[in-house]
């Protein structure tokens, strides 16, 4: 029998049983199991792993678990690089791109406000998620564990917030996305670049007043609708500030970024 010992840190010990937290944890483990194949077996998505140390020495998941090994596991760190070390990932994504379980549309639509491409359909199916970010190498956002678990899934984040003012939030600060945010340059329903369109051309698309008090106009290429900066842009616009300057510990307002109708992308 082989017997390996484990130990998880900061948040990663949310996805063990409460007795199982911040202590060090031995466990029998099958003959020729991967540290992958225990890690996910304790609980914790392989997406949400950053670094392996197996006896001090850092080690890729298809490393086999040997008798007496001391495993310690760790998440994304965030106050010092360890890009020295052997990261249990070739290579990061060169564009950062995601895709949305059904369960956050409301994550999609505001991670599209701030620029980024963000795939959703209240109707995929987790196998369908998995090949879709196989294929395009798309980050997983999810509040399911067990999807993150899937073989083919390389990048994910498992989303601990409930609303979506605070998931975008979450997001940002875990990826460090403000330097890469394009705010206002994607259509927030048909996740499209939008592009500038002359004045003379949006007449009689938008209601006269609009009309006369603005000067600048954009406009989606798939859906066709115009957009200006109106009151609506204006809320955006104040809850992308914040995502762009907040640290960590700061709590994102109460319903900013909700989506509606005219006056801004949505």
């Amino acid at each position: 029998m082989v017997t390996a010992t484990f130990r998880f840190y900061e948040e990663l010990n949310d996805f063990l049983a409460p007795a199982q937290r911040r202590r060090d944890l031995s466990c029998p483990c099958a003959r020729a199991a991967t540290v992958k194949h225990m890690i996910e077996a304790l609980g914790v998505p392989h997406t949400e792993v950053e670094l392996i140390l197996v006896n001090g020495e850092s080690s890729p998941f298809e490393r086999i678990v040997c008798d007496g090994d001391r495993i310690a596991v760790y998440p994304k760190f965030e106050s010092f690089d360890i890009a020295p070390l052997l990261r249990v990932r070739e290579q990061p994504l060169r564009e950062i791109r995601f895709v949305a379980d059904a369960h956050l549309g409301g994550l999609a639509h505001l991670l599209r406000m701030t620029g980024f491409d963000t795939l959703y359909d209240n109707h995929f199916e987790d196998c369908e998620i998995a090949r879709i970010a196989s294929d395009e190498k798309r980050i997983v956002l999810t509040r399911d564990r067990e999807l993150l678990k899937r073989r083919g899934i390389t990048h994910g984040c498992y989303v601990r917030a409930i609303r979506s003012s605070l998931q975008v939030r979450e997001i940002f600060s875990r990826l460090d996305l403000a330097r890469s945010a394009r705010p206002f340059s994607l259509c927030l329903d048909c996740n499209v670049p939008l592009r500038r369109i002359g004045k003379t051309d949006v007449d009689g698309r938008v209601p006269e007043g609009v009309f006369e008090r603005h000067e600048h106009f954009v406009t989606c290429p798939h859906c066709h609708r115009v957009f200006w900066e109106g009151s609506h842009w204006r809320k955006m616009r104040t809850l992308v500030e914040e995502l762009m300057s907040a640290q960590a510990d700061q709590v994102a307002p109460d319903g900013s970024g909700s989506s509606g109708s005219s006056g801004g992308p949505g």
